[in-house]
This record gives C-alpha cells, structure tokens and sequence, in this order.
C-alpha cells in the first residue's frame, strides 16, 4: 500500500501530454484473441489495470513483446482455452472488471469463454446482462454458477441477429461487437453505445478485415467473416485524463497546456467546463488553459440552478463528474451534479465537506455544491481513495488546499492513472509518494 503527501496551495505551470485512453486500451488489448496474427498496439497507458490484462493474456498464451514503453506486439497464436478453467487465471481475472471482455473474442474464435465474477472499482451495481443477453443473440449459451460466481458461455456457431440493447453500455457494446464480427451473416446492433473508444475498437477490427458499418453511431451493422487478419492500432489521448488537467487547473489558479489532445474526439467535455466558466483555448490540438482567479458557473436562462449530469456518448461521460464536482467547489455560484449511472459514485463528498467545501449530499445519485469562490481554499486531511476517479478528484482539491493532505489507497489512482505524481511534480506540484 502506498499514500501521496500532498502539500497544497501552489500555482502548476507547463505541458502535460495526456496517456493513452484506459478504456479503449482494454478493449483493443482483448482484441487481440481474434487473430492468430501479431497485432501491434501503440500508445498503451501502463497503467495497473492494463497491465494486469496483459498478465491474464500471458497466462492464456498471447505471447507478448513490449518493444519500448507503451507499444506492444501481440500474437494469439498458441490462446489455449482451457487454461480459462485454471485458479492461475481465475486469480487474474476476477479481479479486473475489463477481464469480460475477453468473453466475446474467445466465444467468436474458439466457441468457448469462461470468466469469474470480475472486480473493479466499487461504485454501485454494475449488472453483466447486456452482455451475455447479445451472446444468446448470437445463439450462444450462457450458464451462471450462483454459488462458484462463474460465467460459461459457449457456441461453436454464432449467427448474426438483430438486436435492441436494454441500455448503451459500453463494455457490453464492445464484447457483442467482438463476437459478431465472426457470426455467420449480419448482426444489427440498435443502441449500440458509440463512445470514442466502441470507434476506435471498430476502426481497428476493420484493419483487421471487419465488416463493420455505421461506426460513430448507436446504429451497427456488421456482417460476419471467417478470419481476422493482423494490423497496427494506435491508442487514442485519454478524455478522462484530459478533463482531470482541466478541472486540475482551474482548481489551482493555473497556466497549463494540453498536447496533443485529440480535441475532436473529446465531445461536449470542453463545453461543460465551460458552463462553469473555465476559459480554455484551442491552439491546434492542444488546449491552453489560463491561470483564472476566478470562474462563475453558468444559470439557466431562467434563472433556475445549474445542473450537470452525465449520460450517454455524445453526452458527458460520468468518469468526469468527480472532477466536475471538486472543481465545483472553489466556482462562484452553485450547481446541482446529478450522477444517473452508478449509486456510490458521489459518496467521496464527506471527504472533500472535511475539506470545508460545501456540498448538500441530496441522495446517492445528486448533490448540490455551493461554490466558495475562492475565498476561502479547502484545507489539508487526510483521505482514503475510494476508486480511480474519485482518487484524481481528490488529489486535485489537495493540489488546492492549503496545508498538507495525504490520500492512502493511491493503488486505485494507480489503476487509472499512469505515474500522475511525478507527471504533476514536473509542472509544479508537490506530491510525494509513500510506502505504507
């Protein structure tokens, strides 16, 4: 275990150049399974969970060469499926969440996947069904072991269909797109989430030899092929680590630009910092944030609240709305923060009220913050990082406390965050990391 000292209240000023985006990173990392052929995969953020996935690709028999950091080579080869029954696996995979979609890869090529309950950040219930209802679709069958925790399923021959999703997942959306694109005949996905990272995961199965129509929409059509070639792929910026540096520098009255970020792929992100009157400029792809002493959230044009809320792709991405939310706290005016997703996600609040931030927890799913202006900064706690990105929050508002705070459980930062100490330390902060 490991804990950050943080020593608040400084101005940050430089470049930061985003990682690669954790969650396309996962998803085209499972991929690989679907060719015998070595892919080769660029800009993967090495962060722990992506690395872990690499270790249960290991274990499954993905040989793996990393030519320098963050470009991979992988060659699937000699993927032995039984291995998926072994407790070497079992271990790996039930703790990351992103282990499910090795499922729809195995299922397309070798008819067969087996997975425990996966893990992940404990931010609410965070149901499988629109997985394995897709590989039903397909004509798949799917067995759940109540008392093992155990998913099976299995179907030597897929068959394209028509299907509604119950809801836009992603994770979902990018297992089903990985089993159909080796179904006999054509699979209709209607709901289809259509983040950048279901875009980019497509883009890279039609290098391999996909037939993948309507990408960018919740509308797909793929028609099935027997085989799968191999190709290059190029991970994208990371958005959720772009809209942390953001919130970052309007929470510390600092002068800090983005490179290269992929600032046509970010969606409405810039825009909703913007209702909270963070000035940004676009130069090129990056973004220039300018040290502001002050930002005023946005009203409606009655009059009525501000409220920010997350929803599907194009809509804001509910990774951000920790960020939103602490950034909220030093704005001038109030904003209601409604998060529609996960139940346990805002729970981090009583930490940042320690803090002196005012903040009305209304349910599990909304709070209102009273903004403080910057009048009086939060103080110095210490805290327990409660999931990836309520820990980058929190280690935002230490960055603009004053006094000393020290977040333990940094290992959750670590899942989502590549050596984000030291990449802040670079710029001005002053982050130290302890073993504990």
């Amino acid at each position: 275990m490991s804990t950050f000292v943080i020593e608040g209240g400084s101005s940050l000023k430089g470049e930061l150049i985003p990682q690669g985006a954790k969650n396309e990173a996962l998803q085209v990392i499972c991929a690989v399974i679907l060719t015998e052929e070595s892919v080769t995969i660029r800009n993967i953020p090495e962060i722990s969970d992506v690395l872990h996935l690499i270790d249960i690709l290991k274990v499954l028999g993905v040989e793996t060469t990393r030519l320098k950091k963050g470009e991979y080579i992988f060659c699937a080869r000699k993927v032995k499926p039984e291995v998926m029954k072994t407790e070497a696996y079992n271990k790996l995979a039930r703790n990351l969440r992103g282990s499910v979609m090795l499922l729809g890869p195995m299922l397309a090529r070798f008819g067969t996947g087996f997975i425990p309950q996966p893990g992940g950040d404990k931010i609410g219930r965070r149901r499988l069904d629109t997985h394995f209802i897709g590989f039903q679709k397909l004509g798949a069958e799917f067995l759940f072991d109540a008392n093992e925790k155990f998913y099976q399923i299995s179907g030597t021959k897929l068959r394209g269909s028509y299907m509604l999703l119950d809801e836009a997942s992603v994770t979902g959306t990018a297992n089903i797109i990985m089993a159909a694109v080796m179904a006999m005949g054509t699979t209709t996905i209607y709901n289809a989430a259509c983040e950048p990272y279901i875009q980019q995961l497509c883009k890279m199965l039609v290098s391999m030899g996909a037939l993948i129509q309507g990408i960018g929409s919740n509308l797909l059509q793929i028609e099935g092929v027997t085989k799968l070639g191999g190709c290059v792929h190029t991970v994208d910026p990371d958005m959720i680590e772009i809209g942390s540096f953001i919130g970052l520098a309007a929470m510390t009255r600092s002068e800090i630009t983005i490179k290269n970020a992929a600032i046509e792929k970010l969606g409405n992100i810039p825009a909703q910092f913007s209702r909270l009157g963070i000035r940004m400029e676009f130069r090129g792809d990056d973004i220039f944030i300018p040290a502001q002493d002050n930002y005023e959230i946005e009203s409606f044009i009655d009059g009525s609240i501000m409220t920010i809320a997350d929803a599907p792709w194009p809509g804001l991405t509910p990774d951000l709305l920790s960020v939103f939310l602490v950034v909220a706290t030093q704005a001038k005016g109030s904003v209601l923060i409604h998060q529609k997703m996960f139940e346990s996600r805002l729970f981090f609040v009583d930490k940042l009220i320690d803090m002196g931030a005012q903040i009305i927890l209304c349910d599990p799913h909304r709070a209102t913050v009273i903004g403080l202006n910057h009048e009086h900064a939060l103080r110095g706690t210490t805290m327990v990082s409660p999931d990836i990105r309520a820990g980058v929050a929190l280690l935002i508002a230490a960055l603009s406390a004053e006094g000393k705070s020290k977040i333990q459980n940094i290992e959750q930062i670590d899942r989502g965050y590549e050596d984000i100490g030291t990449r802040l330390n670079q710029i001005g902060a002053r982050i130290q990391r302890i073993a504990t």
